[in-house]
């Protein structure tokens, strides 16, 4: 019972290691790798509330543990990907590129709130930190293996990119009910909406690969808004 009490905050902490080696490829602007790693780090992510159910261990501590390895996997590493994207954009001033963290600033504040927000039990309230971490480190990848010159010159512009950071941390807090990703069992009943969704996103990439990473964002917001009104009928 020892061993089963540990395993989900042994998996919530190989999510910040995770975190923490991506934190190091994009320093060496290397993003393939840190996007392997980030999305490596939220698949455990994924997993650790599940066994902690599972073995009946979940407690505060395994909370606090998520919430902590998130911030780095999730927010402080797609800061640091918007800093150097603008580092390397129209950037009129080397100081501006700091305010990529804005990023990291509002999955901060959106992993605090989530801790106290007893909404989000079943469902999350706003855009969750992995979705918004994916959406972000997949766009130098989109820039980088993209064909279209107008992409190159959308996602080299100083202001687009701020835009994007803007928002991102805006659509983290926003007051809109997104269903939550994370499958409590394996019946298709109870999670017949998550299993669609994953369907979709793995069609979306082996068609579109890092150019789908946006359009699996739109298409969650998308059916969140659609089951949001199935509900309320």
């Amino acid at each position: 019972m020892q061993i089963k009490k540990h395993i989900p905050n042994i998996i919530t902490l190989l999510n910040l290691f995770c975190g923490c080696i991506a934190v190091v490829f994009v320093a060496e602007l290397n993003f393939e790798m840190a996007f392997f790693f980030v999305s490596l780090g939220i698949f455990l992510d994924f997993f650790d509330g599940f066994f902690a159910r599972l073995f009946k261990v979940a407690g505060p501590l395994g909370l606090q543990l998520d919430s902590l390895a998130d911030m780095v996997t999730s927010g402080v590493v797609p800061g640091f990907v918007m800093f150097s994207m603008m580092e390397n954009s129209s950037n009129p001033n080397h100081y501006f590129s700091f305010l990529g963290f804005i990023i990291a600033l509002g999955s901060c504040y959106r992993l605090a709130n989530f801790n106290i927000d007893t909404r989000q039990t079943d469902s999350f309230i706003g855009l969750p930190t992995p979705a918004n971490a994916l959406f972000i480190l997949s766009l130098p990848l989109v820039l980088k293996y993209s064909d279209s010159l107008v992409l190159l010159e959308i996602l080299t512009n100083y202001w687009v990119l701020l835009g994007i950071t803007l928002f991102s941390a805006f659509i983290l807090n926003a007051e809109i009910p997104l269903f939550s990703l994370k499958i409590k069992d394996f019946t298709f009943k109870k999670n017949a909406l998550q299993i669609v969704f994953l369907s979709l996103c793995v069609l979306l990439l082996i068609f579109f690969q890092y150019l789908a990473i946006p359009l699996v964002i739109i298409t969650y917001v998308l059916l969140s808004v659609i089951n949001n009104k199935f509900l309320k009928k």
